[in-house]
């Protein structure tokens, strides 16, 4: 496939979103980018938070992981239904009743103002690590599909995506999102279930043929019933709870789009119709991914894991799926990149320079300092995508997740023990528990062999990291005064 024509298709998808971003950006404020005034319709959040959620990472890598754990990680999956419920029947009322812009608020109302800083600092660390990878995997597949035939640089790349992200959300922000993200996520269900047609048609099957290859090769094995493996059904279900309550109930981000809807009631369908598409549109990207690895050993191509996708889509496809493939992509992207750095704007804004308690400054100020600190988190993102650049990691779901269990567990801790306790915590000492926990959590994990023998720790880090916030919560912690 030519790179001029895939680069004609890129330009004529981001001019699209821009036209979206000026229908939407018209008459904004600080409030309609920080909370889309409050006024979003549920439905169109619930569908866009499907591109957000699963980002290019899920695209390119769960697909290509299924060579090595089979259909593991539709476990994970069951279990985002319990997380999805917790947060939609604990979660949002509480966020509702105390009509937060930021979700982390909640933290100085209830446990004091060190452990709302702490935990706002920690998501914005987590967004910022998570987000960036995220973008690595996108821009280099970009890089080596498109720009590398014009002798463009990384960086270069990097920054034009990052450039483009900015010009659509600048303005407008979650008023914004909220259409794009729509938009986008169309896009990348249409290329998934273009790709599974064709790869069916090009291998002369059904879908009945296709699961019965898929069983006899061993790629759509989904339970683990060996409580020592890290793929062992409990340890997984447990994980995925915890991940999605954490990943999206306890991020600035997934929250800032879903308390923008203007009801609780409105608000608590979008996530549970988001629970429910998820464990489908997951389930059809493991299927993909069989088929991908199926399609590849007929085509002879060796590829695998995060490679195995892009090599196939534009190598060994005709040019209108490769086309689909690339737009799908960049709508996988952009989701989960637009959406971040939105939300660490605000985050940064309202929690650590306090924007909206500032009386002394106008709109017209807070604007242009909202406006700096999202330029400022853009150059943050190129930085950190360069460092990725340099590490190249083969997988980079499994550094997302273990980045996520790092760097969500302390807010895990902070918001369990708030709602499940009723104890005062010394809220001074909160920072220092919230940076031991994930310290002794990374001691377990380097020397898990010495320390367990052969069970192995996977994604329920997270939880250990959250149970040992909590303990150290309550050692620091009294009853409240009569």
């Amino acid at each position: 496939m030519s790179p001029f024509v895939l680069l004609f298709f890129v330009i004529g998808y981001f001019l699209l979103l821009l036209a979206v971003a000026w229908y939407t950006s018209r008459n904004s404020n600080n409030e309609s980018f920080f909370i889309g005034n409050r006024n979003s319709n549920w439905v169109l959040v619930a569908f866009g938070m499907i591109g957000t959620s699963l980002s290019g990472v899920t695209f390119v890598s769960v697909p290509g992981g299924v060579g090595k754990d089979s259909f593991a990680y539709f476990q994970i999956t069951l279990g985002y239904l319990i997380g999805y419920i917790i947060i939609a029947y604990v979660l949002l009322p509480l966020y509702y009743r105390l009509n937060l812009t930021s979700i982390y608020n909640y933290l100085s109302t209830r446990l004091g103002v060190a452990s709302y800083k702490t935990g706002a600092s920690f998501f914005i660390l987590s967004r910022v690590l998570g987000a960036t990878a995220r973008l690595y995997l996108v821009v280099k597949i970009l890089q080596d599909s498109i720009l590398y035939s014009f002798g463009v640089p990384f960086w270069v790349t990097t920054l034009i995506i990052l450039l483009m992200i900015l010009i659509y959300t600048y303005e407008g922000g979650v008023k914004t999102i909220v259409f794009t993200d729509t938009l986008q996520t169309t896009f990348m269900l249409t290329g998934l279930i273009v790709c599974v047609v064709y790869i069916l048609y090009a291998m002369n099957m059904n879908i009945g043929t296709a699961l019965q290859t898929l069983g006899d090769k061993g790629y759509s094995k989904i339970f683990f019933t060996d409580p020592g493996d890290r793929l062992f059904f409990v340890k997984q279900i447990l994980a995925g709870a915890f991940i999605t309550i954490t990943m999206t109930g306890m991020d600035q981000e997934m929250m800032q789009k879903t308390i923008s809807v203007k009801t609780l009631k409105d608000s608590q369908k979008n996530i549970i119709t988001l629970s429910v598409i998820m464990v489908f549109v997951i389930l059809l990207f493991l299927f993909l991914g069989g088929l991908l690895h199926v399609y590849a050993a007929q085509q002879g191509v060796d590829a695998t894991g995060d490679k195995l996708f892009p090599a196939l889509a534009l190598g060994n496809m005709p040019s209108i799926v490769s086309v689909i493939f690339i737009i799908a992509l960049i709508s996988a992207l952009f989701p989960s990149a637009d959406g971040a750095i939105t939300a660490l704007t605000s985050s940064f804004c309202i929690d650590i320079l306090g924007l909206q308690r500032r009386s002394d400054w106008n709109e017209a100020k807070k604007k242009k300092v909202r406006q700096r600190v999202h330029l400022t988190i853009a150059f943050v993102f190129l930085i950190f995508v360069m460092l990725f650049y340099q590490v190249n990691d083969p997988s980079m779901i499994g550094v997302i997740l273990k980045v996520a269990a790092y760097t969500y567990g302390p807010l895990l801790g902070l918001f369990s023990f708030g709602i499940l306790s009723k104890r005062q915590v010394n809220d001074k000492i909160v920072p220092f528990v919230c940076i031991a926990s994930p310290l002794i959590c990374f001691f377990i994990d380097k020397f898990q062999k010495e320390l367990f023998g052969g069970f192995q720790i996977g994604s329920e880090l997270l939880i250990m990291n959250g149970a040992l916030t909590f303990i150290g919560l309550l050692i620091i912690s009294k009853k409240p005064a009569l």
